[in-house]
């Protein structure tokens, strides 16, 4: 019978705020569980193990069932205010003397590892954000997508794969989501069913209720990473060439005002926190966000983050009321974390107007595109303007444009990196520095390509040399290799 247990009468530990419980569950005493045998030394419990398919679909059911039942029993016994003053041992020994009982009367037949997993199950439930737990503390895991209660995909290594993980039902997802969005002040119902969060830790979240979500809650989380990536790093990985990576330094560092254009998921904020470590520290940095996932590591930073409308409609505080607050709190330089409507105008303002360097990401698959989309953002402010004068203001204000793409292997790379020169006409001006040159596709599904420079020099290079940058003119040249 080894790995089953039997159970042994032992002193009831001192539960601060546990009620009194009925005679036929307490019997006046704890009871815990051993494996037969001799009770073996405590040990660390070790880390939760992200399920990738139920070996027993109706254990795993009841499991479940069970899980959410005991939470709830034990959010009534248990004085949570006080419980998590202690330290996590503690806590855990607790609420395993807790969970032993209850495994014993419902006769769950448990070995030790599940025993295990189910107490933590349970703190997950308690403290955290139940089955979403395991799935943030794996650092492989980018992103977590919830279709409804029962659908849970994940993305690792840009690939989607589906995972066993799901929730009793609608209403055991929903109190996760509204645990999520409490915290950061917001509220999602079928009246506010759109939400953009953010975990402690950093991590984007974005939820969609009933009715906008038609089979139930859609949720979607991108973590945030512990392991910063520098411009070093993304050179290691293969998403530029240490050329291309110097080219972009200076330019930050001789204040080039930059955008990071690229599609959803192609590592723009990844490139914007890389780019944001070559700021000179003597500077005033100003963020502003709709949810604050920056990592600036800068002494000197000031974080913004919108508000959305409360229950009455109203103390709303978009992006733009942030920008146009930002220039009287005397910013050396503006990031923006999204630029995505009519706040473009008063950024491009602030670029024009002394803030050379600032930086901001926005959605667009190539650099023309990107300045396509600045034109209708400006145009948004509904300001009497003409086509030509909006794009002098672009012209104007933004120097260089980084375009990052999400490959179809799953991996991120700068696919082009080009300059604004100025105006002809009325067109706007752009010369490509450095590009991505795709020649196929490998049997694995791996694309191939090289970087390559066009042999066009940037024209702001003079602007590098009187700051004493210099960078050796083989880098612009086509036939050398990156």
């Amino acid at each position: 019978m080894a790995g089953r247990f039997t159970a042994r009468r032992v002193a009831a530990p001192e539960l601060t705020g546990i009620e009194e419980q009925p005679a036929s569950v307490m019997e006046g005493v704890a009871w815990t569980v051993f494996p037969e045998g001799p009770a073996p030394a405590a040990a660390e419990p070790p880390p939760p193990a992200v399920p990738q398919a139920p070996a027993n679909p109706l254990l795993s059911d009841k499991l479940l069932d069970a899980k959410v039942r005991l939470h709830r029993r034990l959010i009534e016994e248990i004085n949570l205010s006080a419980l998590e003053k202690l330290p996590e041992e503690e806590i855990r020994r607790h609420v395993q003397g807790l969970v032993s009982q209850y495994v014993l009367v419902e006769r769950l037949a448990l070995n030790t590892q599940e025993l295990n997993d189910f107490v933590s199950e349970i703190l997950d439930e308690m403290t955290g954000l139940g089955p979403l737990e395991p799935l943030l503390k794996d650092p492989s895991i980018a992103d977590i997508l919830i279709n409804g209660h029962e659908c849970v995909y994940v993305e690792r290594n840009g690939i989607l794969e589906p995972l066993a993980v799901r929730f009793k039902d609608e209403q055991h997802l929903l109190r996760i989501i509204n645990k999520i969005v409490s915290a950061v002040g917001r509220r999602v119902d079928e009246s506010h069913p759109l939400c953009d969060a953010r975990l402690q830790d950093g991590s984007r979240v974005n939820v969609a209720v009933r009715p906008v979500g038609v089979d139930g809650p859609l949720v979607s989380i991108r973590k945030f990473s512990k392991k910063k990536l520098d411009l070093s790093r993304l050179v290691e990985i293969g998403a530029l060439r240490p050329p291309m990576a110097e080219l972009l330094a200076a330019a930050v560092k001789a204040r080039i005002t930059t955008i990071i254009s690229g599609g959803t998921g192609s590592g723009k904020t990844t490139m914007l926190n890389a780019l944001s470590a070559f700021i000179s520290e003597k500077e005033r940095l100003l963020t502003i966000e709709d949810a604050a996932e920056l990592q600036l590591q800068q002494p000197h930073v000031g974080r913004m983050e919108t508000r959305p409308p409360s229950v009455e409609g109203k103390g709303e505080i978009r992006q733009r009321d942030l920008v146009k607050n930002a220039l009287r709190m005397r910013p050396d330089r503006i990031i923006l974390g999204e630029c995505r409507g009519e706040e473009a105008f008063d950024m491009l303002q602030a670029m024009n107007t002394g803030h050379e360097g600032s930086m901001a990401t926005i959605h667009a698959n190539t650099p023309r595109d990107a300045i396509s989309r600045l034109e209708q953002m400006i145009g948004m402010a509904g300001l009497p303007m003409t086509v030509s004068s909006i794009r002098g203001q672009i012209a104007g204000a933004i120097q260089l444009i980084v375009q990052l793409s999400r490959q179809s292997d799953g991996k991120r790379k700068v696919t082009s990196i080009a300059e604004i020169t100025g105006m002809e006409g009325d067109i706007i001006q752009m010369q490509e520095i450095y590009k991505f040159v795709r020649t196929g596709t490998a049997a694995d599904g791996a694309v191939q390509g090289h970087f390559s420079a066009t042999g066009v020099r940037p024209r702001f290079l003079s602007h590098l040399i009187n700051l004493g940058i210099k960078l050796p003119g083989s880098y612009f040249d086509p036939s050398n290799p990156l």
